[in-house]
């Protein structure tokens, strides 16, 4: 206390200078400037400010149901089951959705999904993703205790990352990330002070991956850092590219030779629209590979109930499966995530109803059938659509888009727009898809936030908006890319 009993001014622990320093070099371009600058654009046509366009269309971001994709009945139906458990006499629920309700229940403390779970999730569940993995890969084993659900597979790559990162200086642990990648990746590595190791995907080849090029990026990492992980992300977020199986054995091979923990991002597997494109696991290659490799090599594959036909992004629900772990390591693996005492439980049960969804004997299969190939159906006419009209434009370029849910193209700006951008300081490709905010509301994310060759300008757009949406936005982007090319000519 002051003499003159004032107490002295106090400033603020926390600021800009003493806070984390890693948390300021985060950056995360999917809700970057572009949409914050979005949702100020929507505030203000809600007051009444005269724009030339009456709405934000949001392209942004892979958020299927807030693009208007419509809930599997199936899924929501056991879900107000599990969330309202009197609703199990009523006769309006089909009894299998009934049946995965109770079951659920059963596996939950006190019957509720309100309840925490274990640490690695339901029991239930993991046991239902295991059978799941096995079907999928062609009755390879799969052991409910290597499987770790999570807060959407975003937590599980974070958790696993954590475990992974060490060393200070020339120490460092190195995470080899392709480019262009999905910004969590590049976000997580700032956050936790490793160093990032790009590898660049093949533009000119359908973005595809090329080992000569992880050898060049490891090559050069290994001089000021200590590369330990190599992440694939397939199908491709954000290139929409999905890798041929030869592919997939070249990375295992290399990751085995280099020593390369592998961290497969699969989250949009059923994604796949492109003729002779099919989605591999990494898990099933491995294995498929002999124990030269599937005894060895190191891997943690994702998944997720916010893509492919389910689109259930908000319910945060994901597994991670662990392959040839250190036990010690799992061990700590197994620590770390009780720390946050568990995933939500509705995501859980969400996420087992993926897994373990209606047989062809049980009265909810038709249904389920028919919304989820209309589902998938419609992404694969978007993909052509987006892919056809983006082509059609003068200097834009686009490669086909064969699975999960966006395109990136090439766009070609004039020297003029280059220079005016390098003025205001900001990034061609982000001075583009503002002026394409401002003068349209179509919400884009610029290239420069995932990652591009230099001297190259890309952006991000999704698939998701219902078709008629989808044309209008394309004709307006095609418009506006003629009037900027003409403006900066």
């Amino acid at each position: 206390m002051s003499q003159n009993g004032v107490a002295p001014h106090r400033g603020k622990v926390l600021t800009a200078e003493t806070m984390n320093p890693n948390i300021r070099r985060v950056e995360y371009a999917v809700r970057g400037p572009i949409v914050q600058r979005a949702v100020e654009i929507e505030k203000e046509l809600k007051e009444g400010v005269k724009k030339p366009f009456s709405e934000v269309i949001r392209a942004n971001i892979g958020d299927a149901h807030a693009m208007g994709q419509r809930p599997i009945t199936f899924l929501r139906q056991v879900l107000a089951l599990c969330s309202y458990p009197e609703l199990l006499s009523d006769k309006q629920f089909p009894e299998d959705a009934k049946q995965r309700a109770r079951r659920i229940l059963q596996g939950c403390g006190g019957g509720s999904i309100g309840a925490y779970s274990a640490s690695q999730g339901l029991e239930c569940v993991r046991q239902d993703v295991a059978r799941y993995i096995e079907h999928r890969d062609g009755g390879i084993p799969s052991d409910p205790n290597n499987i770790y659900l999570s807060t959407g597979a975003s937590d599980a790559i974070v958790t696993m990352l954590k475990l992974l990162v060490s060393g200070v200086g020339a120490s460092r642990t190195g995470v080899l990330i392709p480019i262009p990648q999905y910004p969590l990746y590049s976000a997580a590595l700032a956050e936790l002070g490793a160093v990032q190791v790009g590898y660049y995907l093949n533009e000119e080849s359908c973005w595809s991956l090329d080992t000569q090029e992880l050898h060049r990026a490891l090559s050069q990492a290994r001089q000021h850092c200590q590369p330990r992980v190599l992440c694939i992300i397939n199908p491709g977020n954000p290139t929409g590219q999905v890798q041929s199986r030869k592919c997939i054995e070249d990375v295992i091979r290399f990751a085995a030779e280099e020593k390369l923990f592998l961290m497969a991002d699969e989250v949009y597997q059923d994604n796949v629209y492109a003729p002779g494109c099919e989605f591999h696991s990494f898990k099933k290659v491995l294995c498929e590979m002999g124990p030269k490799f599937s005894d060895t090599v190191e891997l943690a594959s994702f998944h997720s109930t916010s893509k492919c036909y389910m689109g259930e992004c908000g319910f945060r629900g994901g597994y991670m499966e662990v392959l040839n772990l250190d036990p010690e390591v799992k061990a700590q693996l197994t620590k770390l995530v009780s720390v946050r005492l568990c995933p939500p439980v509705p995501g859980q049960a969400l996420l087992d109803l993926v897994v373990n969804p209606p047989q062809q004997d049980e009265p909810s299969h038709a249904q389920f059938i028919k919304e989820r190939s209309a589902v998938l159906l419609s992404l694969g006419e978007r993909a052509r659509l987006a892919e056809e009209l983006l082509n059609a434009v003068p200097g834009i370029s686009c490669n086909p888009v064969q699975g999960a849910m966006y395109c990136f193209p090439r766009i070609t700006l004039p020297p003029r727009a280059l220079q005016q951008a390098q003025s205001q300081g900001q990034a061609p490709d982000m001075f583009y898809c503002m002026r394409l905010l401002e003068e349209t509301g179509i919400c884009l994310v610029p290239g420069s936030g995932f990652g591009q060759r230099e001297g190259t300008y890309h952006f991000r757009m999704t698939i998701l908006p219902p078709t008629e949406k989808l044309k209008v936005l394309l004709s307006k982007l095609r418009d506006f890319h003629q009037r900027f090319t003409t403006e900066f000519s």
